[in-house]
């Protein structure tokens, strides 16, 4: 069982997804969203660049950041990213061995589910705050309202991820059990290769506009 306090990393309600193919990228980055209002961050482990970037950040950035690692599929991933300074992970899927590595290693863990009884697995094994994904593709907003009867008495937290958009964050973020929402196009990869940073800060501004109801009238992409 895990005793992870999930609060401080949900406070914002935004967890931006970021793949880094240069480790050197990995502080302005991370400045970059900070400027916008964004401390909570998953580092994708599917570059090689990975390791180095999350132990860049760690040193650089400290408690600044609530400092997640994405993509975990196997134990020895999870020791890794434990390494390299993670404070939680995620994965796309629930693998037991996996949620139970990271509990053993103190690592907070939220399994990605996508099935009632992918969520009461999870449950199960005592992760209450679960990655809802492929969001867009599982149903979306119309399924997490579905899954909201059976399920929402258990005190289960979601966060929706793939598919997600500045156009559809608050429409997701007023979703019954839905702590907060994960996305990519606040630091697209394409943005970060350009070294956009002021980009990257724009785009966070927007999205926490948007999830403290403070947006202005307009477009947001």
């Amino acid at each position: 069982m895990s005793s992870f306090d999930f609060t401080p990393v949900l406070a914002n309600r935004i967890i931006s997804v970021i793949t880094i193919d240069r480790a050197e990228d990995a502080e302005p980055l991370t400045q970059a969203l900070l400027d916008g209002g964004l401390n909570a961050l998953e580092v994708t482990f599917r570059t090689p660049a990975a390791p180095e970037a999350v132990a860049r950040i760690k040193a650089a950035f400290g408690d600044k950041v609530h400092l997640g690692v994405g993509t975990l599929l196997t134990g020895e991933q999870v020791v890794q990213a434990a390494e390299a300074g993670a404070t939680f992970g995620l994965a796309p899927g629930l693998n037991a061995n996996v949620v139970r590595a990271a509990h053993e290693r103190g690592l907070g863990f939220i399994p990605g589910v996508m099935t009632p009884s992918e969520i009461e697995r999870a449950l199960e094994l005592g992760c209450k705050v679960q990655k809802f994904f492929p969001a867009d593709v599982a149903g979306g907003i119309k399924m997490l309202k579905t899954l909201s009867g059976p399920y929402g008495h258990t005190g289960v937290k979601f966060i929706p991820l793939g598919g997600v958009s500045a156009t559809t964050l608050k429409e997701y973020l007023a979703a019954p059990g839905v702590a907060a929402v994960g996305g990519s196009w606040i630091a697209d990869r394409s943005l970060i290769k350009a070294g956009d940073w002021a980009g990257i800060t724009s785009l966070a501004k927007k999205a926490v506009a948007i999830a403290t109801g403070q947006e202005e009238e307009g477009p947001l992409e």
